[in-house]
């Protein structure tokens, strides 16, 4: 049962990351944490979601938008080692707790249609949410998600600056991890195992990527956060 959730998990995850530029981080963390200690879950969600960034780079390339990416890259910065620390001294049912209340709140403003203008100091603080959140619970996408829904960006170039900012983000918090927190081999052979699955992922996300139009891909991404933010909140008080 274990062995067949794990691949559930990570091919569904590979297929939203891969045709939407968010999902792996967000639907994948909650469901390994029943499969694993916190720090191996986080640490193969950052191996794998910087995997699918770094085949999908060269792809969505031309979608990115480099101003907002470097922005976000250095707001991040600040936010990587806030989250570490967060994740070695504090609870992490209460971070969950915290993070579940934000996103359900969050997306219930995006629902009435609430709307944020698009700003340089924006980018930079939702660049430091994001880095605190990857280093903390190895989930960077919703700030990112919510931010970008809000402001009504196209699919394309949500989908290629967020790629393009997960592979900065994924890589600086994975080594943030190893040194501070340690790694081990399950980790890495988890990794290793899931990799047919993360290229599947790919191939089958392409595909899905040219058949969303921009309404659903809304729907999708509400259901998405909602779901997340409920699966967390009933997690963390258990």
């Amino acid at each position: 049962m274990e062995i067949f959730l794990f691949i559930f998990i990570i091919l569904i995850a590979s297929i939203l990351q891969t045709s939407t530029g968010f999902g792996f981080s967000i639907l994948a963390t909650p469901f390994l944490l029943l499969l694993f200690e916190p720090r191996e879950a986080i640490q193969i969600n950052l191996i794998l979601s910087l995997m699918i960034s770094a085949a999908l780079f060269s792809k969505i390339k031309k979608d990115t938008d480099f101003g907002v990416l470097k922005r976000f890259a250095i707001g991040s910065a600040a936010g990587l080692p806030i989250g570490i620390s967060i994740f070695l001294f504090l609870d992490i049912s209460r971070l969950k707790l915290a993070v579940s209340f934000i996103i359900l709140l969050l997306t219930i403003l995006l629902m009435a249609n609430f709307r944020v203008k698009e700003t340089s100091r924006r980018d930079y603080s939702v660049g430091g949410l994001s880095g605190i959140m990857t280093t903390s619970i190895g989930m960077p996408g919703p700030p990112l998600l919510l931010y970008f829904s809000g402001t009504d960006t196209q699919k394309e170039r949500l989908r290629g600056t967020t790629l393009a900012f997960y592979l900065f983000i994924y890589s600086a918090s994975l080594v943030f991890q190893i040194i501070f927190a340690g790694t081990n081999k399950t980790i890495w052979l988890s990794s290793l195992y899931a990799l047919p699955l993360v290229l599947l992922g790919l191939y089958l996300g392409q595909i899905l990527f040219i058949k969303i139009n921009q309404r659903f891909f809304k729907v999708f991404t509400y259901s998405i956060l909602i779901f997340t933010g409920i699966y967390m909140l009933v997690e963390s008080v258990r």
